[in-house]
């Protein structure tokens, strides 16, 4: 059976190098004569798998030892929790700036715990563009300012990140990887795999060390960052096949040249697919054009049923994923960074005929 061309928002594909280097390492990884999900995650095959995972991730993203890197479970929905426990501190409030669905999850979990200003509200815009920093209305003691840089449903991201006082905490789930940041710029980012680093069920967090100093001591053992630091990820059995899929999938970009050159291949895909987009009227990109995702290109059609029509239809071609998040409908392409041009350029080419004949 030919492997489809992957547009799903998360899970999402897998560069096919990866998932073949992973299948001739299922039953027998570096001779050891069983599977990475068999060992122990405390034998030497599994730290050098651990160790190497960390040190491309500090490579990829110039990480400093000012900084930790750690490799939780719960994906980016228990870091939701996990930020406000460990770094707003009690009688203390965290500003949170409110761009789409994941933002308002992780609003509505901070406020369980503490206190919560939202700075910022993409309401009236109907969450269709991200802030300037001039129009945030920043608290003068907040303990931190959170934001999510892509929003995968609205389609939408921050050109250029916040600039603030407090430390900026930043959910990168949907585009880690596919572009250059500065680091120094965050005091902290974190990311689910399921998009751009490995498969679902782990969370990569990169965190300034003097900020696990905050964490109270009447925060579970188990969902303090200092335990996971200290115990060097490895404070309970990780997720060992994620971690080894991340460790491949950051060989592959190394071996591409790194972020910078990632960066450019989606900067592309992404301009092939909006100039389609743009090309008519047909399409209709909700997003404001200044904050238009990379990873999520999301659009609508003259209609519901044509939507309908136009996801059965690109499925029978070979293209799945392509249907909007249940929430808002319509169309969304993810195209991450192990979706390959051809991939875009044979959606378009569906695209252009489909016009053609219901246009």
């Amino acid at each position: 059976m030919a492997r489809v061309y992957n547009f799903n928002a998360g899970p999402a594909a897998l560069p096919l190098a990866v998932l073949e280097r992973a299948q001739s390492e299922m039953l027998d990884y570096a001779g050891s004569g069983m599977s990475v999900m068999e060992m122990s995650h405390r034998s030497k095959d599994f730290a050098a798998i651990i160790e190497g995972a960390e040190a491309n991730v500090r490579k990829l993203m110039g990480i400093s030892d000012d900084y930790a890197v750690l490799f939780l479970q719960g994906g980016a929905s228990m870091q939701f929790a996990m930020v406000p426990m460990n770094l707003r501190r009690p009688g203390k409030t965290a500003d949170y700036i409110h761009t789409g669905s994941w933002s308002a999850k992780a609003i509505k979990e901070a406020k369980t715990t503490g206190s919560v200003n939202v700075i910022w509200d993409g309401k009236e815009a109907n969450y269709m563009r991200t802030p300037a920093t001039e129009e945030l209305n920043l608290t003068e003691d907040a303990e931190y300012v959170h934001i999510c840089s892509n929003e995968t449903i609205g389609g939408i991201r921050y050109p250029t990140f916040p600039k603030t006082k407090a430390p900026l905490i930043a959910d990168l789930s949907s585009e880690i990887m596919s572009r250059v940041i500065d680091i120094n710029q965050f005091g902290m980012i974190y990311a689910g795999a399921q998009k751009n680093l490995g498969p679902s069920g782990l969370a990569l967090v990169i965190l300034r060390k003097d900020l696990i100093d905050r964490v109270p001591e009447d925060a579970p053992i188990f969902l303090r960052y200092k335990t996971h630091l200290e115990e060097k990820s490895l404070y309970n059995t990780p997720n060992t096949w994620a971690i080894y899929i991340l460790k491949l999938v950051t060989e592959w970009l190394d071996s591409l040249g790194g972020i910078s050159e990632i960066e450019k291949l989606n900067e592309h895909k992404a301009a092939t697919l909006y100039e389609e987009l743009d090309s008519s009227n047909f399409w209709h990109t909700p997003a404001d054009r200044k904050c238009r995702s990379i990873m999520n290109v999301v659009w609508r059609l003259p209609n519901e049923d044509l939507e309908e029509l136009f996801v059965s239809e690109a499925k029978k071609a070979g293209m799945i994923g392509l249907k909007g998040h249940r929430s808002v409908g319509g169309i969304r392409a993810s195209i991450y960074n192990a979706v390959p041009q051809e991939a875009v350029d044979a959606l378009v080419s569906f695209m252009r005929a489909f016009k053609a004949k219901y246009g």
